[in-house]
This record gives structure tokens, sequence and C-alpha cells, in this order.
């Protein structure tokens, strides 16, 4: 993207003297994925601004991911060797890796979480407070500005655990109020305010920002109100993050609750004696068998010829039946 000077200069006698006029001209050719990258944070911006806190977990994961990430180009850049031995895919691919890493890890365990959330919240809101004390005094030695950055993103982190919802609602509106600006400032060609952190951080006195700087400086503050609104009184009304996770944790209960209880293996099984043969008129009824005794005292015939001419074995126990087939075992013919 090609950015025109937005300082109007004049031709005096020997030479041309700059003068700060503060004219704002725009005359930018912009690049297609930049410009695409930059209207995705916009876009992204806006849901954290507005529905930041609905979407809790996707906001832990992302703030595990950029933390982790900028820690990466910190280092990349305090280590000009390790810089200049990888090449640029190698470091993509390990500051996206370390991101990923860290924003599951972030997004599975919600204290870790919400502690770097609240410093991120911290880092934010000082630095926003340094860029424009900058402006009148001077920040000097430098372990000011960082103790005040380090000290705010401390008690932040404190306040984010004690009071989730609150601060979780405070720093995405926070976050998509500054993510807007930072894209606002980039699409009109000026992208100064990033520049002023740096010439704080690195003790170099901060050009001075102009009326649409400022301009630009102010969605910070105003989006971030009304975004704090909107969350607290309409979108994040009646929802909580800790009675989802409970709510999700008591439905999987009950589904492990009611599930059929597996039936343990036994160690050690009776064995069963195999069923007996029994043929077709084993089992005898006791009236039958009481009957056939009556009658044979009667007639006064004895079990003997009784034996001898048909060969039948009975056996008179009633509770088990016979265990002999009641056939003719060897049938007998007169002539």
């Amino acid at each position: 993207m090609a950015v025109t000077s937005l300082f109007v200069t004049e031709e005096t006698g020997v030479g041309l003297a700059e003068v700060d006029m503060c004219t704002f001209e725009i005359n930018i050719k912009y690049e297609l994925i930049p410009t695409i990258v930059c209207s995705a944070c916009f876009l992204f911006g806006l849901i954290y601004s507005f529905f930041g806190y609905r979407c809790f977990k996707m906001v832990m994961f992302f703030s595990g991911f950029m933390f982790s990430s900028a820690a990466v180009l910190l280092v990349y850049h305090n280590e000009p060797m390790l810089d200049i031995k990888l090449g640029t895919e190698t470091k993509a691919g390990i500051g996206l890796g370390v991101g990923v890493l860290c924003g599951l890890m972030t997004m599975l365990v919600s204290t870790l979480g919400l502690l770097l959330s609240g410093l991120q919240l911290g880092i934010l809101l000082c630095l926003a407070i340094l860029v424009v004390i900058g402006q009148f005094h001077s920040l000097t030695p430098v372990w000011v500005p960082l103790s005040a950055v380090m000290a705010a993103s401390i008690v932040s982190a404190v306040f984010t655990l004690q009071w989730q919802k609150l601060f979780t609602i405070i720093y995405t509106s926070v976050f998509g109020a500054t993510t807007v600006m930072l894209c606002v400032d980039y699409l009109l060609g000026t992208f100064m305010l990033p520049d002023q952190v740096y010439d704080m951080l690195c003790q170099v006195a901060p050009r001075q920002l102009c009326w649409f700087n400022w301009a630009i400086t102010g969605i910070w503050p105003v989006m971030s109100l009304i975004g704090v609104l909107v969350q607290w009184r309409f979108t994040a009304r009646g929802f909580s993050h800790t009675e989802a996770a409970h709510k999700k944790h008591k439905k999987h209960g009950k589904k492990l609750r009611y599930r059929e209880p597996r039936r343990r293996p036994q160690s050690h099984r009776r064995r069963r004696p195999p069923p007996l043969k029994r043929y077709a008129g084993d089992v005898l009824a006791p009236s039958y068998l009481q009957s056939l005794k009556e009658r044979q005292m009667e007639t006064g015939s004895s079990t003997s010829s009784v034996s001898t001419n048909t060969h039948t074995l009975i056996d008179f126990d009633f509770e088990t039946g016979s265990m002999v087939p009641l056939t003719a075992a060897s049938p007998v013919f007169t002539v």
C-alpha cells in the first residue's frame, strides 16, 4: 500500500522547510491480500466488541494464540541471528504451531485463558494511556513505562480471575475496539499509532499526532464503552460460562448414569450337571400310581406276575419319577 505524505512542504529561498499543517489527503493504492486481512480483522473486532462473551471458548482460544504468537515474534526480534538463519516459511510455521498449541490449552483450561486475557487487558489499557501521556510529557527512563505496563497487567489479571464475567466483557470490548481502530488507521493510510508505541518503548521522541490521528484514536474509548454496555445489557445477559460448563458436565453425568451397567465376567462358574435323558411317559402322576396299586391289591395279582408278563419296571418315587422306560423289553407270544 503506497501512502502519500501527510505533511505539506513549502519552498523557502535556499531549501525546503517542513511545515506541519496536518493536511489529510488519501491517495492509496491498496494491495489485495493486506486489504482482505484488514477487512477480516475489522469484522473480527466487531464480533469481539458486541458478542465476545457469548463466544467465550473462541475468546479463550485467541487469547492464548495471540499471546504466544507475540512472544515468538519478540524472540525473533531480540535474536537477529535466529531471524536470519530461519526462513520466512519456517518462522511462520513455528509461530502458527506454538500459537495453536497455546490456544488449545487456554480454551480447555479456562483459568489459564482468563489469566492471559487479564494480562492483555492491562497491557492494552496501560499502553493507550501512556501513548496519550507521551504526547505531553517525556516517559524516561525506559523502566517507567515498562513498570507501569507490568503492574497494570498483573492487577488486571487478578481482577479478571476474581470477577470473571465483568472483566471478560471489558476485555472483549477493549480488544475489539483496539482491532477496529488499528484497521481504520491502516485503511486510511496513516498507521501511525503502532509507531507511537514503538517510539515510546525505544525511548525515541514520538511524533506529534494530528487531528485525524486523534479522531482515529477516539474510536477506541467510544467503541469500548458501547461494547461493554451492549454486552452487559443484551448479548451477555442471562448467560454465564460457568453455568454452561456445569450444565454440560451434568448432562454428561446423566448419560453415564442411564447407561446400562456392564456385566462383570464371572471369575468362577459352577459346572452344571448334564441334563438327564427322559422318554415319553417317564414321569407318572402320583394319582395314577396310587390307583394302579389299589387295583393290584383288589385283584390279588402279585407284582411278580405283572413284571413277568410285561417286564415293566415302575419307580414309585413320586417326586423324581421313573428313570427307566416303561416299555416291554421282551414281548410274550402265546401259541
